[in-house]
């Protein structure tokens, strides 16, 4: 099989996993179902790392800390966002890390954008309030539309602290301890949230298994056809995410206003743009690997 086709349909996993979480809140809080659902995924990566993880280090516990610190923030809040917007427009408000991602490193890092990276977050603004205005009567979010653009800067935060810390720890050993910091957080925000533990429901724990399952698979495919293929073709395949996931909902019965939707091709543009240069040039660490490095660590 083509490398390029696994791509694909790793896209099109995560796109999937918009409306998976949105109807594991059927029966789950969302921050109990994302501490579960990293937990799960936690164990999963650990079987994988096996004695790797013998060898962890201070220095790999504060850089999976502060990582799992960003997880937390980032799908938490997006996953509070989901209770009250549908699954494809949270896809779509999402997608804007990818351009935001280098303007966080110029502000913590000092690393400069290129122009192209400045078209797309134009493009990207553009597509967020075509995205929010039907909704909210005009230019204007709603409480789920806000929180998660909020936790968009969450997960783009991530995005530069695993830049900031890629080239100094284990892989496999930080990854581990950033799932489990994050299961971890989220079960303990409950309580400062007023969620509840909710009453049990096998479905909750099949669905956590499924999604950590499914960011296992998605880590193996990428590894292995990442080696093969380009990462500028790579971020080209990966702006199929949100397209995938509004694809996924509406076959799920929902339905979008045709301005979210022209908004939801701007997002894809200033995406595709916004990663393009960063990705061709060489020899310089910036968002490109970075976004690379945070798809190769993380669930979706």
């Amino acid at each position: 099989m083509r490398p390029e086709w696994v791509l694909a349909g790793v896209t099109f996993i995560w796109g999937g996993t918009f409306l998976a979480v949105q109807t594991a809140l059927t029966w789950s809080g969302p921050l109990f179902f994302v501490g579960l659902r990293f937990a799960v995924a936690a164990g999963i990566m650990a079987l994988l790392a096996g004695r790797r993880l013998r060898g962890l280090t201070a220095a790999e516990l504060w850089a999976g800390g502060w990582i799992g610190l960003a997880i937390a923030g980032g799908y938490g809040l997006q996953t509070i966002g989901l209770e009250t917007i549908p699954s494809s427009k949270s896809a779509f408000i999402t997608a804007l890390y990818v351009p935001l991602v280098p303007v966080l490193q110029w502000i913590v890092l000092g690393r400069p954008p290129g122009r192209l990276t400045w078209i797309g977050v134009v493009f990207a603004t553009i597509g967020l309030m075509l995205i929010a205005g039907p909704e909210a009567g005009g230019i204007g979010f709603s409480f789920g539309e806000l929180i998660t653009i909020i936790s968009v800067l969450a997960i783009a935060a991530e995005v530069v602290l695993i830049s900031r810390f890629a080239l100094t720890v284990d892989a496999a050993r930080v990854t581990v301890v950033q799932l489990a910091v994050a299961s971890a957080l989220c079960f303990a925000a409950m309580g400062a949230a007023g969620e509840a533990v909710p009453v049990w429901d096998w479905r909750i724990l099949w669905f956590a298994l499924g999604l950590g399952l499914a960011s296992a698979v998605i880590q193996l495919a990428m590894n292995w056809a990442q080696k093969s293929v380009s990462a500028t073709r790579s971020t080209l395949i990966y702006a199929g995410e949100p397209v995938w996931a509004a694809i996924i909902g509406r076959i799920a019965g929902e339905i979008l206003p045709l301005t979210a939707l022209i908004g939801g091709v701007f997002v894809v543009l200033g995406m595709v743009v916004g990663e393009w240069p960063a990705r061709r040039r060489p020899g310089k660490l910036s968002e490109g690997p970075a976004a690379q490095e945070v798809r190769d660590r993380i669930p979706e």
